[in-house]
């Protein structure tokens, strides 16, 4: 195992799943959930560890400072995103790095108080989600909800309702984008039944929370959109930070839409909440408790 770190400490918010290359027309940049989600944590004052797999020779200087392990495998998992004109965005997954597994995580990390398991190409192991009982564990479920076909070609996958009740049963909280389901509404009724809370971000119309039979949308201010990539993951960050700090889903949710709505403001991970930003998200959430 690649080991980036010198000793193992304790960590607050531990996050698992594929770092990634990301494939643009300006050229390959590091992405995934792990990079956009550890970096937000982080903003918010969290300790962070990642675990994942990658090449061993896989740079990855945006993430500096924040303890990492990872698998040696002989890819790192890379995407081709292709926009078009008639057809949106096609999705290419070129290689698939290394599955995930518990024996991959320090026994001392496994004491997180949060844990967030950020799939993205069926990479986490099912021993991962039956291991944190005392933790606030919380899905990003774009990675459970997609397969590819033999020319790597990323299509939607719906969960069957075993699936759904089997990923879903120890969760804390689970987080997806509507676009994650192609628009599918029969499949986010039966998330959301079987959730304990389940959050649709829904991109510049903001996002949808369900807890306790109990649906409510949150509106986020405009923004000029630059870029969009990774505003999810950041709100899934930000949401199950605050939910862990406050035990109250809708302020969590309240918090999380005015946060991830600044990073459509800047391009790739400079999306990464400012001190400013985190400072007005937080006044404006505390302002309306």
């Amino acid at each position: 195992m690649q080991n980036y770190l010198t000793t193992v400490e304790p960590i607050d918010y531990l996050i698992i799943g594929h770092v990634t290359q990301d494939l643009t027309p300006n050229g390959a940049v590091l992405g995934g959930t792990v990079s956009y989600a550890s970096l937000t944590a982080r903003a918010l004052g969290m300790r962070v560890g990642i675990v994942t797999a990658c090449r061993e020779d896989f740079q990855m200087p945006e993430l500096e400072g924040i303890p990492i392990i990872a698998a040696p495998s002989e890819y790192t998992t890379t995407f081709e995103n292709i926009y078009t004109p008639n057809n949106g965005r096609i999705q290419y997954l070129r290689n698939q790095a290394a599955k995930l597994h518990l024996e991959m995580v320090p026994p001392l990390w496994r004491k997180a108080p949060v844990v967030h398991l950020g799939a993205l190409d069926w990479e986490i192991g099912e021993d991962l989600l039956n291991s944190f009982p005392n933790a606030l564990l919380g899905l990003t479920l774009q990675g459970w909800l997609r397969d590819w076909d033999h020319t790597g070609r990323v299509r939607f996958r719906p969960l069957k309702e075993k699936e759904a009740a089997e990923l879903l049963q120890n969760a804390s909280a689970a987080v997806l984008s509507i676009e994650d389901v192609q628009g599918d509404e029969s499949m986010i009724e039966e998330l959301h039944s079987v959730a304990r809370i389940l959050v649709v971000t829904e991109g510049a119309a903001g996002a949808r929370l369900y807890w306790n039979g109990d649906g409510r949308r949150f509106r986020p201010p405009y923004r000029e959109e630059v870029d969009p990539t990774g505003a999810g993951d950041i709100f899934a960050a930000a949401f199950f930070c605050r939910l862990y700090t406050t035990n109250d889903p809708w302020e969590a949710a309240r918090f999380a839409t005015k946060l991830a709505s600044f990073s459509v403001l800047r391009r790739g991970l400079q999306g990464v909440p400012t001190p400013e930003e985190i400072k007005e998200s937080l006044f404006e959430v505390i302002e309306k408790v």
